[in-house]
Parts: structure tokens; C-alpha cells; sequence
């Protein structure tokens, strides 16, 4: 059983409570996405395992997850959960934080307050094949352009943050 951190809007932790729990109630909690680069300015997609408990077989961004109640600071997780998924590490920068509600058609709903990282990598990349059915890296443009003729083919945390991501580098952020 694993444990996430309820939160309130402003990111303060106010508890904590099973997993499929939090998820069945839709309760806010504090989540991560990473999104990594690598030196042609593409981006690392993965596409989501399909045993996954909701957005099963979706492409998102490298790595999404939650840090557990056990973490003593995000960063930890962040680092740990990139490994566990995509078998690399990297340097990685936070970079902003939104918050989304999606309510999905297994009746579970995702009430994420979501910490943003990034980071660089053009090494070798060993996914664990129970959390990752494939991996690409593609260009903005294309992602773009992918997400406007298949939204249905990408998570719905995914096409919030991606335009949020856009905005961020545009006003002169680094990607790593």
C-alpha cells in the first residue's frame, strides 16, 4: 500500500491516505511530472504500461508520479521515481507547478497538484516494461501537432501541461 500527501492549494501538507483511496474520492494531492530532453531539443515521451490503473497505453511525458509519504522532499522522489521508470538519472530542475482535476471512465479522478521538472539526457534508457509499453522522443512541433489530431491518445495531465511547458521555455527558462 502506498501512501500519498493529501495537500491544500497552496501545497501545504494536511495528511495522508492510500493510493486508490485518494484516487476514488479525487482528493488533492501532491504529484510530479518530468520532462526530459535530449540534445536536438526533442522531447522523451513514454507511453504509459497497459496495466496501468487509468490512462493505460496513453503517451505522457518521461515520468509522472507522486511522491509517497515516506519522502522527505520531493527531489528525492523525483530522482528515484526517473530511475525506477526510465532506468536513467539525470540533473533535473524544477520548473513550475500547476494543478488539474480529470475524473476518468473507471470512475477514478486525478486532483494533482503537480511539481514540474526537467532535465537533459542523451544516454541509454532501460524502462521497466511494467510502467512503460514504449518510449520516443519527438520534436515540439510534432507533439503539437500529435495532441491536436489524437487527443486521445495522450494523457489529459499531459496536454495541460505541455502547453504550460511551452510557455515556460519560451519566456527564456532553460530546459535543464
Amino acid at each position: 500500500m502506498t501512501d500519498l500527501i493529501l495537500v491544500n492549494a497552496n501545497d501545504e501538507a494536511i495528511g495522508f491516505m492510500e493510493k486508490m483511496e485518494v484516487h476514488q474520492k479525487g482528493l488533492l494531492h501532491r504529484a510530479f511530472s518530468i520532462f526530459i530532453f535530449n540534445s536536438k531539443g526533442e522531447m522523451l515521451l513514454q507511453q504509459r504500461a497497459d496495466n496501468k490503473y487509468h490512462s493505460a497505453g496513453l503517451w505522457t511525458n518521461a515520468c509522472c508520479s507522486h511522491p509517497q509519504a515516506s519522502d522527505t522532499n520531493i527531489e528525492a522522489a523525483v530522482v528515484r521515481r526517473l530511475h525506477e521508470e526510465m532506468g536513467f538519472t539525470t540533473k533535473l530542475t524544477r520548473a513550475f507547478t500547476f494543478t488539474y482535476k480529470t475524473e476518468f471512465d473507471n470512475g477514478l479522478t486525478e486532483h494533482e497538484l503537480d511539481h514540474v521538472y526537467t532535465g537533459m539526457y542523451d544516454g541509454d534508457i532501460h524502462p521497466d516494461a511494467r510502467e512503460v509499453k514504449d518510449y520516443c522522443f519527438m520534436t515540439f512541433e510534432a507533439i503539437r501537432d500529435a495532441i491536436t489530431s489524437h487527443p486521445q491518445k495522450y494523457t489529459s495531465w499531459f496536454k495541460i501541461a505541455f502547453p504550460k511547458l511551452e510557455e515556460y521555455l519560451a519566456a527564456g527558462n532553460s530546459s535543464a
